[in-house]
């Protein structure tokens, strides 16, 4: 038996049906918990600065149906093959290709992690500073990080049994915080549904709604990428060709739980700054109520909102990504680590200040990843994948070198292109993203590099869940060679 190849990782092997513990619920809950997060404030902090709140809810509904649109669709590719983002991405990007969208997508969820975390611990360090007069936000940051580095370790469904505990009490104290500031508003004599601070007419109405639904976008641009990571996990019906049957699970949390609370933090978000011209309402409640027992359990349940989000939004995607790069030398508690130390060293207390701007940048760059995702998936490989030659070093998703110049040069111009237009940055990077992968890899790089899945598209050689097969890969070189000669044989 030779050693396991770099690519075998036993975090990143497909996952069977067997494997499967989330609910459909439990996604739904997973997502409410997700959801809640301080970062979403300032979206509505920024928007009420220009629009109405009516019109501000509603562009964060369009941008939040949008982005969970696109991450159903990414999602199949977990629910249909059990496959994570970072393996499947090897088929539009290659086997070394793959970590360079990969890299950035798992750097941006680290990113994302230091800066929830550093809004927990200012929740921590207020309940310290209320009970005991004792001020060390900073250490409250890297004791609160340590602790959620340590519960992801154990794995996804410690996450869900977490996100279950704290997601109700959540929405209850997010609901107080909308009265406790929508009264503050009034007494300021400000209408919450009336109110801009700038008010635009015309056109720029136009660019306004555009800039909040793009930035929703771009919120969750990351799991719109990484969502196959997490969905892979989530219990789905073997033999069922319906795609929408098939993708209950994940339909309901994205499309449902998602919008209606992203939407509903981000309302808290524009209230607060309405109330105090502050859109953190951390800030805002510290300054307008004086209730130490009512301001620590909101402290405490802010902490928990960003340790449920962190952890499943954030460093399991970028542990899954950071094992990929590293192969079996880097399992998965060590690819949270990797996360949580990155999250650490880019001072996230700095991001929030441009976090706006940001999310259009990014969004645009990762809409592009996922543009390229669903065209792979859909429109060339019609959901059929040679699963098992993802896993080889040398096989069929090698291509030049280990790179597809189709997914990595249509990245590159989809992802620039989209910075010329910040306020429509997702839209246009997915689309042209998108576009340029279909024409080049179809017309260009597949004639080069055939694809099993495409010269003979038997289902069931390459579909998975859908005609009841459980993709298995053996951690040795030797132990697939059976398999994948007899699809090479079966695809002549």
């Amino acid at each position: 038996m030779s050693k396991r190849g770099y690519l075998k990782s036993p975090d990143l092997f497909p996952v069977s049906q067997q494997g499967r513990k989330m609910s459909t619920t439990g996604f739904a809950i997973l997502w409410v918990s997700m959801a809640v997060v301080l970062a979403a404030f300032a979206i509505g902090g920024d928007g009420i600065q220009q629009l109405p709140l009516h019109l501000v809810i509603l562009a964060t509904l369009v941008g939040s149906l949008g982005i969970g649109i696109c991450m159903t669709l990414t999602g199949d590719i977990g629910i249909e093959h059990g496959l994570s983002f970072p393996v499947y991405l090897r088929a539009p990007f290659g086997t070394i290709g793959t970590h360079i969208p990969s890299i950035m997508r798992g750097f941006v969820a680290s990113c994302w992690f230091g800066v929830n975390t550093f809004f927990g611990a200012t929740g921590i360090n207020a309940i310290l500073v209320m009970v005991f007069g004792v001020d060390q936000w900073f250490l409250c940051f890297l004791i609160f990080a340590a602790l959620q580095l340590f519960n992801t370790a154990f794995g996804i469904k410690a996450v869900e049994r977490f996100a279950n505990l704290a997601a109700p009490i959540i929405v209850i104290i997010s609901g107080w915080m909308y009265l406790a500031l929508s009264e503050q508003a009034q007494i300021a004599g400000r209408d919450i549904w009336g109110w801009v601070e700038n008010p635009v007419t015309g056109t720029a109405v136009v660019g306004s709604f555009a800039v909040i639904a793009m930035a929703t976008m771009g919120f969750w641009g990351t799991l719109a990428a990484d969502m196959p990571s997490i969905s892979r996990f989530i219990k789905a019906p073997k033999y069922e060709r319906s795609w929408f049957k098939r993708n209950k699970g994940q339909l309901i949390g994205s499309l449902i739980a998602m919008p209606v609370v992203h939407t509903f933090m981000v309302i808290v978000g524009a209230v607060s700054y309405i109330a105090v011209s502050i859109s953190n309402p951390v800030d805002a409640l510290l300054e307008t109520t004086s209730n130490v027992l009512i301001l620590g359990v909101l402290m405490l349940m802010i902490a928990l909102a960003q340790w449920s989000t962190n952890t499943s939004a954030n460093l399991i995607p970028a542990a899954t990504i950071f094992s990929n790069v590293g192969g079996p030398r880097v399992p998965h508690w060590i690819g949270v680590l990797i996360a949580g130390v990155i999250g650490v060293l880019v001072q996230p207390w700095n991001l929030f200040a441009i976090i706006v701007p940001a999310l259009l940048v990014v969004g645009g760059i990762l809409a592009a990843i996922v543009g390229i995702l669903v065209s792979d998936y859909y429109f060339i490989r019609k959901r059929r994948v040679n699963v098992t030659e993802l896993y080889e070093e040398k096989g069929q998703y090698h291509y030049w070198n280990g790179l597809n110049l189709a997914g990595l040069l249509s990245w590159i111009i989809g992802g620039s292109v989209s910075l010329f237009v910040p306020s429509y940055s997702y839209l246009v990077g997915f689309v042209t993203g998108g576009l340029l992968y279909y024409v080049s890899a179809k017309y260009w790089w597949f004639q080069i590099y055939k694809q099993a899945e495409l010269e003979n598209p038997k289902d069931e050689l390459f579909l998975g869940l859908s005609v009841g097969r459980d993709w298995t890969i053996d951690e040795t070189d030797e132990a697939n060679e059976l398999l994948v000669e007899e699809i090479k044989h079966q695809s002549l």
